[in-house]
Formats: structure tokens, sequence, C-alpha cells
């Protein structure tokens, strides 16, 4: 089968971290760490998994760290190489073990991707696991298939950008008929953000703050009116069409990063600015609650400015190692600063929940709302110009890239 791999190579990686911030190509061209390539199905890793064909398969933000050498060595003991990208996928179950039930071949699914201890085989589970906090499972690298934190990190699994994958049964969810194959494919990252704005308890009158409008951000600001949040969101975009689609989702204020933004964010949220002798504003109030769902440099420091006394910080994005970011902030203003990685068991009108059901059900009563984030579907063949979509949202216009994986 076709599929794009991450084969691992310790001088390519370090050729990309250096040269890919200042020549994008380079991470999809001769020299680059995935390769297109014709490789064998993943056999099934016991009788409780299945086999999948993906319709579609998203291009995350983390893919294109990980192509572009970009993101954190801190996850290098957690995978295994190679292994094929792509975990937000929709697909179709084509073969199922014998111990698998509730799933039928045929059946529309998305994909769980946490490999945590129900996955690996493993019992009794671990303490995380046991609390539905599976995607920070204590055992990704033992069980019965290799080390990895999710389908799309882990050589057993294989993942969305290919032809064929295997995934245990507990991943599963069926697709309810209600969504197209192009919302379906956004229900793991829609997950993410649910999870993300459940751990923060907001109030009607309180003021949100999210910052970045890719893809997990806007979706973000679609998590906050889904979830019913009243108060005022105020999102920061770095071009205009994220800003429209911010606005289309439920934020009330749209601002963009520019040399202006620190006096627009003073007005827009009605708080003072001061000057330091050194370095960018310092403000004596902000909002009750920031989203850094970009997480780089200056959004984690802009993030901890912009943010009140007592307030909150959630970490969306995935950060890499930042630098320049100043600390006073988190002690003077007494923030909280969480992370909001993945997804598991929320707790949503009292009731427990998996989030991407979750994700299900609000995304049916958004009644498509959610379909303006696709923004281009590309085959295997020509994944060169679909990471580069993915990679200039400025100059492509690009949310969410996609890979048609449906057979012509």
């Amino acid at each position: 089968m076709l599929a794009i791999c991450y084969r691992k190579s310790i001088s390519r990686y370090l050729m990309m971290r250096t040269l890919t911030p200042y020549w994008t190509e380079i991470g999809t061209g001769n020299f680059s760490l995935i390769q297109l390539a014709n490789i064998p199905d993943p056999p099934l890793p016991s009788e409780e998994w299945v086999r999948i064909s993906p319709r579609v398969s998203g291009i995350c933000g983390s893919d294109l760290a990980t192509i572009q050498g970009q993101g954190s060595v801190y996850f290098s003991p957690f995978i295994s190489c190679p292994f094929v990208l792509g975990h937000e996928v929709v697909g179709d179950v084509t073969e199922i073990g014998s111990a698998v039930d509730g799933i039928q071949i045929g059946d529309r699914v998305t994909i769980e991707p946490a490999l945590g201890c129900q996955v690996r085989g493993i019992s009794p589970i671990c303490p995380m696991c046991s609390q539905g906090n599976y995607a920070n499972c204590e055992n990704i690298t033992r069980g019965i298939i290799a080390s990895g934190m999710q389908t799309g990190y882990c050589q057993s699994t294989g993942g969305g950008w290919s032809h064929a994958l295997v995934a245990h049964q507990s991943q599963l969810h069926r697709v309810p008929e209600s969504l197209s194959d192009w919302e379906a494919v956004l229900i793991e990252p829609f997950s993410c953000a649910i999870h993300a704005v459940l751990k923060v308890d907001l109030q009607a009158d309180q003021t949100v703050l999210v910052i970045g409008c890719g893809a997990i951000g806007l979706l973000t600001i679609a998590a906050l009116r889904a979830v019913e949040f009243q108060g005022r969101v105020v999102a920061i975009a770095k071009y205009p069409h994220q800003g429209e689609i911010a606005q289309t989702l439920g934020a009330d204020s749209v601002l963009y990063t520019s040399s202006k933004l620190y006096s627009e964010v003073s007005e827009v949220l009605n708080i003072e600015s001061f000057q330091p002798e050194l370095g960018k504003p310092v403000f004596t109030g902000g909002a009750d609650c920031s989203f850094d769902c970009v997480a780089s440099s200056t959004t984690l420091d802009d993030a901890l400015r912009f943010t009140r006394p007592h307030g909150k910080v959630v970490l969306v994005g995935m950060p890499a190692v930042p630098h320049g970011v100043d600390w006073t902030s988190i002690w003077f203003k007494q923030l909280q600063v969480m992370g909001a990685y993945a997804y598991g068991i929320e707790t949503y009108s009292e009731e427990r929940i998996h989030t991407f059901t979750l994700a299900m059900q609000l995304m049916q009563r958004l009644e498509g709302k959610l379909r303006c984030l696709i923004t281009g579907c590309y085959k295997l063949p020509d994944y060169r110009e679909a990471l580069k979509a993915a990679m200039h949202p400025g100059h492509s216009k690009s949310i969410k890239t996609l890979f048609d994986l449906r057979e012509d």
C-alpha cells in the first residue's frame, strides 16, 4: 500500500531543525524525514483489533512540527520508527479480529488515537488509564505493540496517511450518518479543544482570550460556544481569513498580530498598559482565562501578560522549547497555568462521558458549521502540495488540509 512514512535520521533531523525556519520546502524535499513509499499492510496485533481503510485524514500542526524537526525531543523515547503519519482519521472497517465485539465490517468509524493499557493488552491497567486519562498512559512503551503515544506515531499501528491501518476496538467510534467525512475528520481535534475548554470553570460574566486562529484555535472558539459559554470571546489571529471564521464561530472581537497588538489588547480588554524600561508592555488586568492555541515563545509570553491576576492560562497548542518567556507574570499575578493534552473522560452536565462521544454530539448540534474549516483535500501522491498548503496558511488561506484516501 502507499503510505507517507517517517524514517529516523539524526543527520536529517538536525538539518530540518536548522533549515526549515528559513526554507520550509526542504521539509518535503529530497533530504526530508518523510517518504511516499509502498509498504506492507500492518498485521492485526491481536484478535481484538480491526483493519481500517481511511477515507480522509487530516494534517495536524504536530505532524508539521515532526516533519520540520521543530518539535521537542521530549517525545523521542515514546515513539517507534519507522511510522506512518496521520492521527486524524475517518475510515471504513475492512477486517475484524475474532474477539472484536460491537464493530462490523463496513462500519464508518473515527479513531481515538491514544494507545493506552487496554489497547496494549496490559492488565491491570495503570492509574492514569483507570481514571480515564488514557492519553497519559504510563505504559506507552510496553505491551503487544511498539512504543507510541498515539496512532500515527507508532510503528505497529500504521497511520491515516495511507490506505490501511489497524486499531484496537476500544479506539473506535462509529460516525453518525448525519456527519459528513469532512466533519468526522475534525472529531479528533475538536475533542482536543473540548477537553481544554472543560478544564476551566468559566462564568457567564467572564472574558476569554483565544490566542491563535489556526484549526485548534478556531475549534476552541467553537467548543466554547458549543458548551454554551455566554461570556465574551476575544480572538487573536494572524491572517484575515482566520479572523473571519473566528467571528463566524462565535468570537465577539478579533485582533491581529501586528505592532499595534498590545495597544489594541489594552483597549479591547479595558486594561491599563505600562511600559517597562526594556521589553514589552505589562498590564494590571486582563482576560479571566487565556487559551494559547499556538504555544510559541511569543504567544506563551503574551498569554501570561494578557491574563488578569489570579486568572488561568491553558496551553492548547503544542509547545517545544520556548525562549524569552518572562515568568514574572506567573509569580506576580499568581496565575494558574495548565496544559490540555488530547482527551479522555470528561464531566459535562453532571455526566461522565468520553470526549469523542461529546464531540460528536456537539458537532451534530452545530449542523455543519465546522465544515468551513476544511480548506483543501489532496491525494497521497500530491503530498508535497498538501504539506506546502498547510505550512503556508497566509498564502494558501488554509485552515485544515486533508488527504483523500478514497480510491478513484
